[in-house]
């Protein structure tokens, strides 16, 4: 008996059977490409309209096409689609978009083409998708620490407040500030460029405000620059963290930091007090009262390799009589006799703030950096023009530590 005759008899027991769905689940996984009319040419059923608007995705040997459904439907439920690649011809059925395509060649551009089928046979072939290319993925570990803002000059009036740390993410350990969560794996195909940019730390200037740290940024990954600390704007910049807020006169918050990335930087008041700039792991500290400097606020220690974590992002320590420390994390302490202690480079450290006798600078924010783990057996990478950067074996992952400019990386 044919296929033709079997799917007709199990149509014709019962016609309600054609708008069932669980008759649909069962029929998706036929290929019906071939499979001729299979009700009565006399039927009002008819086949069913091309889908439309159909794309592929790119896999690894594999593509997930996507498409919509035709408007018209023949008179009867459809009762799966099919996939078909070209070139090789390669079929995948299933009852509804998208479809996964597998068995592709990777590094061969496909285009694909989609047919719709009901009890009466099957659809024309849509119009082709525009072209995919299959590559290999790496699974990617990141951590993207920004560069650190630079602490607050300090003048006759006032103590120069802590810089922010840059913003830090990461998916080894939690993220910086609240909720602080562990963020996904960027799965990367082989043969693409990722942008990645290391953030320079700002630059502290005497007297007066400095500047805030640079974004640092991994492909979709964008981790915010620290906030200066509080010189003459009071209350310093936001950032990934928070530049603490300057004391001499007046009193008030910190700045705030990013969700997911830095705390806020501590506050300050008009005895001389200056806020410590927040870290990645906590607040910056709010002195008491009396021309004190606040900490820092502490980073976070992550573990890119096995044996040794790390603490970035720590924030600057307050300049005043009794200056404030940096937070660990390679935050800067704040003077108090001269210019802020900059932040650690490569770390993402809020530099110190400046004492306010005689003028001084604000310690300069310390360096971010981009650190991405993979496992070897998944490629091997390759760093662009732009970038400064080493790759060294972990066990069986490779590590790859971008400590310097703009460029792109790639793994084949």
């Amino acid at each position: 008996m044919t296929k033709s005759r079997d799917l007709a008899n199990l149509a014709g027991s019962a016609t309600g059977l054609a708008t069932d769905s669980e008759l649909s689940a069962a029929v998706a996984g036929i290929d019906l490409t071939n499979v001729t009319r299979i009700v009565p040419v006399d039927s009002n059923i008819s086949v069913p309209g091309a889908p439309t608007s159909v794309s592929g995705t790119v896999g690894s040997a594999s593509s997930s096409v996507s498409f919509v459904a035709p408007t018209d439907n023949g008179g009867s439920t459809i009762l799966s689609y099919t996939v078909i690649s070209s070139p090789g011809n390669i079929k995948k059925s299933g009852s509804s978009s998208p479809i996964v395509i597998t068995g592709l060649t990777n590094g061969t551009a496909y285009t694909f083409t989609v047919k719709a089928h009901n009890i009466a046979g099957s659809s024309v072939a849509s119009t082709a998708s525009s072209s995919v290319t299959p590559a290999a993925t790496v699974s990617v570990n990141y951590l993207v620490v920004a560069g650190g803002g630079s602490g607050g000059g300090g003048t006759g009036g006032w103590n120069g407040g802590g810089g922010g740390a840059g913003g830090l993410r990461s998916t080894v350990t939690a993220s910086g500030g609240t909720p602080g969560t562990v963020e996904s794996e960027i799965t990367a195909s082989a043969a693409t460029n990722y942008t990645v940019t290391v953030g320079a730390g700002g630059v502290g200037a005497t007297g007066t405000d400095g500047t805030s740290g640079s974004n640092s940024v991994f492909s979709t990954i964008t981790s915010t620059g620290g906030g200066f600390g509080g010189a003459t704007t009071d209350t310093g910049a936001s950032g990934g963290s928070g530049g603490g807020r300057r004391g001499g006169t007046g009193s008030g918050n910190g700045s705030a930091g990013t969700a997911n990335q830095g705390f806020a930087g501590g506050n300050g008041d008009n005895t001389g007090s200056a806020g410590g700039g927040g870290g990645a792991g906590a607040v910056g500290v709010t002195p008491g009262s009396g021309s004190f400097g606040g900490a820092g606020g502490a980073g976070v220690s992550v573990s890119m390799v096995t044996a040794t974590p790390v603490t970035y992002a720590g924030g600057g320590g307050g300049g005043a009589n009794s200056p404030g420390a940096g937070g660990s994390g390679g935050g800067g302490a704040g003077s108090g006799s001269t210019t802020g202690t900059v932040g650690t480079v490569n770390t993402g450290g809020g530099g110190g703030g400046g004492f306010n006798s005689p003028n001084s600078a604000g310690g300069n924010g310390g360096s971010g950096v981009v650190i991405l783990r993979y496992l070897t057996s998944q490629g091997t990478i390759t760093i662009g023009a732009g970038l400064t950067g080493t790759t060294a074996t972990d066990g069986s992952y490779k590590v790859t530590t971008l400590t310097a400019g703009t460029g792109n990386v790639s793994w084949a």
